[in-house]
């Protein structure tokens, strides 16, 4: 498993508008974390679509977290923004795909470190991350 780019940024955007702990512009927070803003924008559109971050017009409009930092971990942001967390592709697909998964030997090894990668992931949240907590 590799984190892309888009994966690093959007666990830093979250990082950050969970730093200001209010609205923020998108233009900001980009600057701040050194996102290109046509990659933020990218991004922002995904975790808004995933429930985690709204966005409001106006003076004191920009976006902010729907949530605490403490509740969202790093699991399910990056599940959000990667096309996926598997460490092969044998088990990042339906297994049923896979003709040779009922007799596999290493499939319960992908299957094992998939989990522990999860697991790993899911015990650190936001606000973990955040320097000053």
């Amino acid at each position: 498993m590799i984190v892309s780019t888009r994966g690093r940024y959007a666990l830093r955007m979250m990082t950050g508008l969970a730093g200001h702990g209010g609205s923020v512009s998108l233009r900001e927070l980009a600057e701040e974390e050194e996102v290109p803003f046509k990659y933020a924008e990218a991004i922002a559109r995904v975790l808004v679509k995933a429930g985690f971050i709204e966005s409001a017009r106006g003076k004191n409009g920009g976006y902010r977290l729907v949530r605490p930092p403490e509740a969202y971990t790093l699991a399910e942001v990056l599940r959000e923004t990667e096309t996926s967390l598997s460490a092969t592709d044998c088990t990042g697909r339906k297994e049923a795909e896979c003709p040779r998964a009922a007799t596999c030997p290493t499939l319960p090894v992908w299957r094992a470190l998939d989990e522990t990668v999860n697991e790993f992931l899911s015990r650190y949240t936001l606000l973990d991350l955040m320097p000053n907590r």
